[in-house]
């Protein structure tokens, strides 16, 4: 460790001077160049904030967010910097078109140098989360999230995709992007895996500081993030706690950081995570001692979304203790006016003191300096033809060829693959054709959901890129989502896979794939069964435990989770005409893939048995059979017979609906969905962790009901529920007392229902207070609801004014003393 340490204190300099000199192809300036180069930037930011106020130099290290920051907030406040979280768009509209991002990031702009009431005139910073391509973006690239580019081994491949991400993120007025992250994953059940390169530290830091290099060439800022250890929580729980020495911590997770302050890293996000349970954000040993004195870090540390919220003894709001260890810029949503006025009062009593406000607002104006954002024009005039660059030709092809080095096969038996196109080819799965699917969360939305096809312009699925190779060949693509046929094929693509999550949505409790409900399975044993070829082609952010799926297949395709351009997947599948393979399969896998699902020493402990060591991965030269009689006894069992319907986001098989009287359902997606008439409307909001709840508000007229319901494909049986004393269980708070009636129902296939009268309930609780109501099964079944075909779990509707909150949904088991029980008379 010490030898690294000092690989990074003498790469420093040369880091420096790459930063100070920008976008200068030329890095090897003189060392006499580039510390007076230093010196002129210090002594200039030394003069700016000779003139600030308290309240601008507060101002600037504060980052909200676009849908509660105006730019006349920020000609008031002199705010530092914005974002945009996953599913905030400029002027809410997610299809907002390259122009109008640069429309709002000129207003946001040319508020924050206009000098009049007070305002210090230093140009604002605008930050988003382009992690795999500017995937905020409708009609951007998007590339393979990062475990797929672990598994292409390719640091130069890396490099050129932050290139071009930069070049995207600079078409629409963005000057700073949050990546790379170099997390070193190391138990697959978090559900951020697949934005790690690999579970091996040395892997991670090969590729830290391409990607760097590669965005801040553009004279766009990247972010390592997340300092430090967000990978190696117990359990792979996310913002959990990482129990390690302060040696082991930065042996295991430090290296990437490592590489990526010696590239030039301009600021560095701070962890969710807790470390031996001291929440990251407020330890001065780590931000100040560890990364930037020690590791010699000079530009900023940024917070997490309302991260410093989570520090013991602070709120989103209020938080000296964060400030002192070393946040320089706080990222706080909507709470940024009463952190504004807090900071200030905390500065002016001595919570706070001012050589620490001074010391990151100096860090702050060192990177707005170095990046040229302090001498910038306005966003518009920095690019020419800015619509042109959103998915370009050359990006497409570089985002192809990275879907194509990402691929690793893990099973070829008899020689299955290439497959010649001139066949009849079966394309069955829920990922054959479904863009969203294939590009995972940070898609668009925050969690990636609530995306179609269309969503994705410029994009191909898996099935369109085989139909493409497959007609041009003369032979015939079938897409059967089912695995249904007419005419038996000549072999069965079968692409399938996880959902797209993002952080703290995506943990799950085991590495087994489908356990309790293996329909992937069921198709590709029908397929076998019926004598067909099957090719897997599994979609995943993480390795998974899939030894059934694997002995139910013939090839085996670990395709990640590939982006915009699918396509990328049937170059490598299929040959020629002439039978010769166009592309080998390159990628060798970056983490370990597991042999069973759980520890079998230690259910807490990363898993400990591996089928496929790191480094694994067939290509078309290798002869190896992979035998059918792999291990399908899990480790761990489904225990929990709860059913939850709703937990930070609907669970399968439900999906949430609004609907009124006279027009169809309406999904609900992203989180938010409002009727046409304005009368219901749903939306994501804060309660624990980001969007973990959804607030409903009627408006509704007395006498016509709207509703939001959970509805399944098809029926799902309660009984064993009722008859293990099950209720079902709503956690939610009044924010509105009802006006009119609040009905709750059980369905079972209308006119099969169960409803409960609860206006008299919901207006006893006090508004603002969290609560839990819970009716029993055997109460809904008395009241109507047949329970062995439950279709709409749980169904609330109102006739009036209504507003309340929503944390979970569930029909459990053991209902807490606390939770007040209601049962229809």
């Amino acid at each position: 460790m010490k030898n690294m340490k000092a690989i990074v204190r003498l790469g420093t300099l040369t880091a420096v001077a790459i930063a100070i000199a920008g976008c200068m192809s030329d890095k090897t300036l003189p060392k006499d160049t580039a510390n007076s180069m230093a010196l002129t930037q210090e002594n200039r930011i030394n003069a700016i904030l000779a003139n600030m106020t308290l309240e601008q130099k507060i101002g600037q290290m504060i980052q909200g967010e676009i849908k509660h920051v105006s730019p006349e907030d920020v000609r008031q406040y002199g705010l530092g910097s914005i974002l945009n979280g996953g599913g905030s768009f400029p002027f809410n509209n997610k299809h907002a078109s390259p122009a109008q991002w640069l429309e709002l990031a000129d207003a946001y702009f040319e508020a924050s140098i206009d000098q009049s009431g007070g305002n210090a005139g230093i140009p604002i910073s605008w930050g988003t989360d382009a992690v795999h391509g500017h995937n905020n973006v409708v009609g951007a690239t998007l590339f393979p999230h990062n475990i797929g580019l672990g598994a292409a081994n390719n640091p130069a491949l890396v490099g050129a995709i932050g290139k071009a991400t930069a070049v995207e993120v600079a078409a629409t007025g963005i000057d700073w992007i949050f990546a790379p992250t170099v997390a070193v994953v190391k138990d697959d059940r978090w559900g951020r895996t697949y934005e790690g390169y690999s579970d091996q530290a040395e892997l991670v830091a090969s590729y830290a500081g391409e990607i760097v290099h590669g965005i801040q060439d553009q004279g766009i800022v990247a972010t390592a993030k997340h300092f430090i250890g967000d990978g190696g929580t117990l359990r792979g729980v996310d913002q959990g706690d990482t129990r390690l020495t302060l040696d082991a911590l930065l042996e295991q997770h430090g290296r990437g950081y490592q590489t990526a302050i010696d590239a030039g890293v301009m600021t560095v996000m701070a962890s969710f995570n807790s470390w031996n349970g001291d929440k990251i954000h407020g330890n001065k040993t780590l931000l100040t001692d560890v990364l930037k004195n020690q590791l010699g870090f000079d530009g900023f540390v940024v917070s997490d979304w309302n991260g410093i919220g989570q520090v013991p003894g602070c709120t989103n709001d209020s938080c000296p203790q964060a400030i002192n260890a070393g946040i320089d810029m706080v990222m706080v949503p909507d709470d940024w006016r009463a952190l504004h006025n807090n900071m200030v009062r905390e500065v002016e009593t001595g919570l706070i003191p001012i050589a620490r406000i001074d010391d990151a607002v100096r860090r702050i104006l060192r990177v707005k300096l170095r990046s040229g954002l302090l001498d910038a024009v306005k966003p518009s005039l920095r690019v020419a033809n800015s619509s042109a660059l959103i998915a370009s030709e050359a990006h497409r092809l570089l985002a192809r060829q990275a879907v194509r080095q990402s691929l690793v096969l893990l099973k070829n038996n008899s020689g299955l693959l290439p497959l010649h196109p001139h066949q009849q080819v079966l394309v069955a799965g829920s990922g054959a054709n479904d863009i969203g699917q294939q590009n995972g969360g940070w898609t668009i939305t925050w969690q990636g959901t609530g995306n179609s096809n269309d969503d994705f312009p410029q994009g191909t699925s898996i099935f369109q890129g085989i139909s493409d190779v497959v007609v041009e060949a003369g032979g015939k693509a079938i897409l059967s989502e089912s695995g249904q046929f007419q005419n038996k094929p000549d072999v069965a693509v079968v692409v399938f896979g996880e959902k797209p999550y993002a952080e703290g949505l995506g943990d799950v409790p085991s590495l087994a794939w489908q356990q309790g409900h293996k329909t992937d399975l069921k198709l590709l044993q029908s397929l076998q069964q019926a004598k067909i070829p099957v090719v897997a082609v599994l979609l995943t952010g993480r390795p998974m435990w899939v030894n059934a799926e694997l002995n139910a297949s013939d090839a085996f395709v670990v395709a990640w989770l590939p982006g915009s351009e699918g396509a990328g997947v049937a170059d490598v599948l299929f040959s020629d005409s002439d039978g010769k393979a166009r592309y080998d399969f390159r990628g060798r896998l970056s983490f370990d893939w597991p042999a069973i699902d759980l520890n079998t020493d230690n259910h807490d402990a990363p898993i400990n048995q591996q089928l496929f060591p790191l480094g694994y991965g067939l290509d078309y030269s290798s002869k190896h059979q992979l035998a059918n009689n792999l291990n399908e006894t899990p480790v761990g069992k489904v225990e929990n017979v709860d059913k939850v319907v709703f937990h930070r986001s609907s669970k399968a098989p439900w999906g949430m609906l609004i609907a009124d009287a006279q027009n169809p359902p309406q999904m609900v997606e992203a989180g938010r969905a409002e009727l046409a008439s304005g009368k219901l409307s749903v939306i994501a909001v804060d309660f624990k962790v980001q969007e973990d709840a959804r607030q409903l508000t009627w408006k509704s007229q007395i006498g016509s009901f709207n509703k939001v319901f959970w509805q399944s494909d098809s029926p799902v049986d309660f009984t064993e529920l009722r008859d293990m004393d099950g209720a079902l269980s709503l956690k939610m708070r009044v924010d509105e007392a009802a006006t009119s009636k609040v009905i709750l129902q059980m369905d079972c296939g209308l006119p099969c229902t169960a409803a409960i009268d609860i206006t008299s309930i919901v207006n006893s609780f006090s508004i603002g207070e969290w609560v839990q109501i819970a009716v029993p099964m055997a109460c809904l079944e008395s009241a109507g609801a047949a329970l062995s075909k439950i279709d709409s779990p749980l169904v609330l509707s109102a006739d009036g004014h209504f507003k309340m909150t929503l944390s979970e949904a569930a029909v459990i088991t053991n209902v807490p003393a606390e939770a007040l029980l209601i049962c229809p008379s």
